[in-house]
């Protein structure tokens, strides 16, 4: 009990002078972060009671549907090129996640693989889509995965992009923002102390081509971190346990599966990809030298053209 109190102790100490040396960072306003960040194209479904998704639907209704799911502390404007460069040809569907950009938190503090994926069916049942080809990037990887194989006859073709979820490697280096997320006891600072420094060497860790990061992506990310109840969301989804997908389980997937990959990600190294390409039977991998942990944003138009070409050569598979 005694050493309980101490820590305590400790944590207030250490709460109150990062308090004084930082200064407090309070959350955004609701209304003007949906000012902000929402555009014409932005919608809010409601998917169960305290929780309505931030969403964008483009392109022609008549053709084939791309879902598009952002990692983790992302938002879905991290696929605004790929969007610009798809919507002419497909309707392209992207969604700010439970916790993240102008969704907020999941009311039940619910972050887990199946919970993510049943929003994500619930928001595409209220479009009217049954059937789409399904793309992820980190965390969003991870979601997609696990939603390719709860769901196979919705599921048509499954892109991951440098994906969470396969077994932990030695050579993971996380971000100083994932670090302090991850700590029991100091990620309690990041729900009142969030310096816009520590978000912006958190993405400059993240990427390897420095140039994408300009002020404007660095207040997006700090700004939505603090959108109500984001900040609160990370740390129930950084304490709650992940485990990884079983080779076996991989083995009996038969969507086609695109692995694209950043050669220089840190966050999720390159053997990561290469252990999916192994397991995922018939899986194309692409690994783009000198790009981190979001090739669709450090090599919008390469990348976005390697899609397009998997796409076109790849025929959907069909409803089981």
């Amino acid at each position: 009990m005694k050493r309980i109190i101490v820590r305590a102790a400790l944590l207030l100490v250490l709460l109150i002078g990062a308090g004084l040396w930082f200064g407090w960072t309070p959350d955004c306003d609701r209304a003007a972060m949906r000012a902000k960040y929402a555009s014409a194209a932005s919608r809010f479904i409601s998917v169960a009671p305290g929780l309505s998704i931030h969403v964008r639907d483009e392109g022609p209704r008549d053709r084939p549907v791309i879902v598009l799911l952002h990692g983790s502390n992302a938002s879905l404007q991290t696929w605004d090129d790929w969007t610009k460069a798809l919507t002419p040809d497909y309707r392209v569907i992207r969604l700010d996640l439970p916790g993240h950009g102008l969704t907020g938190a999941h009311p039940q503090r619910d972050y887990s693989a199946r919970a993510f994926g049943d929003v994500v069916g619930a928001v595409l049942r209220q479009l009217g889509v049954s059937r789409f080809s399904l793309a992820g990037n980190s965390m969003g990887g991870w979601i997609a995965l696990h939603y390719a194989i709860g769901h196979p006859s919705e599921v048509t073709r499954l892109v991951l992009i440098d994906a969470a979820g396969a077994p932990e490697l030695a050579d993971k280096k996380l971000p100083i923002g994932f670090r302090i997320a991850a700590t029991p006891g100091l990620n309690q600072l990041m729900a009142h102390i969030t310096p816009r420094s520590l978000v912006e060497k958190s993405i400059r860790q993240t990427v390897a081509v420095q140039s994408i990061v300009t002020p404007a992506m660095i207040d997006r990310y700090w700004e939505l971190l603090r959108y109500p109840g984001n900040r609160a969301a990370t740390l129930d989804r950084f304490m709650q346990p992940r485990t990884a997908v079983d080779a076996a389980t991989l083995a009996r997937i038969e969507t086609p599966v695109l692995i694209l990959w950043g050669a220089e990600d840190r966050l999720i190294p390159l053997a990561a990809g290469q252990w999916y390409q192994a397991h995922l039977p018939g899986a194309r991998l692409i690994v783009y030298p000198r790009i981190g942990h979001i090739p669709m944003e450090e090599n919008a138009a390469r990348s976005v053209a390697d899609l397009r070409a998997w796409l076109a050569a790849t025929p959907e598979r069909s409803s089981p």
